[in-house]
């Protein structure tokens, strides 16, 4: 029996913003995948939570700007930690510029506003490598 997906679904720093991702949460249960949500975190604090709990995946949203400090500080704990085979992406209201900019740091998708959770569950379901 193959496992199923986890994800690690964040909103950063003290970002009160969450009714999106709390959507999307239960859309991903709904889904199949084992999700793990937690609240006003820095990134180091994501990075930890993110082994610990030994993520495929983990999805930061931000609505509240500061997204690129975040996104950059997250993805330096991951190289940090060793961690190459884990799935970042991201979601809210970030900018077009700023999305171009956190895929060239690794980030693999932003999803803005009027992204469909459908689009969330299969681009997961596509890209999440599962040990």
């Amino acid at each position: 029996m193959e496992r199923r997906i986890r994800v690690l679904l964040t909103k950063p720093t003290h970002d009160c913003h969450d009714r999106g991702v709390r959507h999307l949460a239960r859309r991903l249960r709904d889904g199949g995948f084992e999700v793990i949500f937690i609240n006003f975190l820095l990134a180091q604090e994501i990075v930890d939570a993110a082994i610990q709990e030994d993520v495929d995946v983990i999805g930061v949203s931000s609505s509240s700007g500061g997204h690129m400090v975040v996104f950059q500080d997250l993805m330096q704990g991951l190289q940090r930690a060793g961690v190459d085979d884990m799935l970042v992406i991201g979601g809210g209201v970030i900018p077009d510029e700023d999305a171009r900019e956190l895929q060239t740091l690794g980030v693999k998708r932003i999803f803005g506003p009027g992204s469909s959770a459908e689009s969330l569950v299969t681009f997961i379901q596509e890209n999440a490598a599962t040990s």
